[in-house]
């Protein structure tokens, strides 16, 4: 599992706009008044730089890549308040947990399985904050004959092993609400679709090649002439890539959480 620098600051202006900003707010409240953040999957700190207005001044954060080069990006936004840990995802036992007031993800849950969630929730003492996973659903328009069944070629593909063991895909959020609700958390959702349109064309058509690439491999006979198509008509096209955003209190933080709403 692995994505470049440059494809991360493509999508972020897209995951700032999608972020379902009351959950996040509640997230900033539920690490409390001197927050240590773990950011799980880091890359090069989108989420620190979403989340940082929202958060008191001197919040620390504690970075977790297994890329050095996304690891030493998120540490020069974050300045010296942060920490970077380079470290295996899939070696969950051995994350850098401890001390944290809130774990944060994005754009993770659909890589990871269950077997990876179920673990990760034994291990929370803290509220639990991931965005931007994947769910599912994406429509294009003007529409193509296609678009069905790429959608469910790439969402079969996206439940291949990415390196975590087998992927929930489009299935994450929906999965870990589930077991962080098992596991006696307080779990709210809300979706937080990207909404592409001609200005994001560029993202537009990185999207498409890779979600084309992915049918493809799932043996999509049609992927590579629809990638085409797509391509072309980036430019005058509107795209909605559905995504949830998920939020697991323990219930003591939880109450702590409605009482300074309150």
């Amino acid at each position: 599992m692995g994505f470049s620098a440059d494809w991360l600051a493509l999508r972020e202006p897209a995951d700032l706009a999608a972020r379902d900003v009351a959950l996040l707010r509640r997230a900033a409240l539920a690490a409390g008044p001197n927050p240590l953040i773990v950011d799980l999957g880091c890359g090069t700190g989108a989420t620190w730089r979403a989340m940082a207005q929202h958060l008191p001044k001197g919040t620390r954060w504690r970075f977790v890549d297994n890329d050095p080069d996304l690891l030493e990006h998120a540490a020069t936004s974050a300045g010296q308040n942060a920490e970077v840990v380079e470290a295996d995802l899939a070696k969950i036992d051995a994350l850098p947990l401890d001390g944290a007031t809130l774990v944060t993800a994005s754009a993770l849950l659909d890589l990871v399985s269950e077997g990876w969630i179920r673990t990760l929730a034994t291990r929370l003492n803290a509220p639990f904050y991931a965005a931007l996973t994947y769910d599912g659903l994406m429509t294009w328009s003007p529409e193509d004959p296609q678009d069905g069944a790429i959608t469910e070629s790439f969402n079969h593909h996206q439940k291949s092993d990415k390196g975590l063991g087998p992927a929930l895909g489009p299935d994450g959020a929906a999965r870990a609400a589930a077991i962080l609700d098992a596991s006696g958390f307080q779990v709210r959702q809300a979706q937080s679709p990207w909404r592409l349109g001609p200005q994001m064309a560029e993202l537009q058509m990185a999207l498409n090649s890779g979600i084309a690439q992915a049918a493809a491999s799932a043996g999509n006979a049609h992927a590579s002439g629809w990638g085409e198509r797509r391509h072309e008509t980036a430019s005058t096209a509107q795209c909605v890539i559905g995504h949830l955003d998920i939020l697991a209190i323990p219930e003591a933080t939880h109450n702590e959480v409605v009482h300074a709403i309150r």
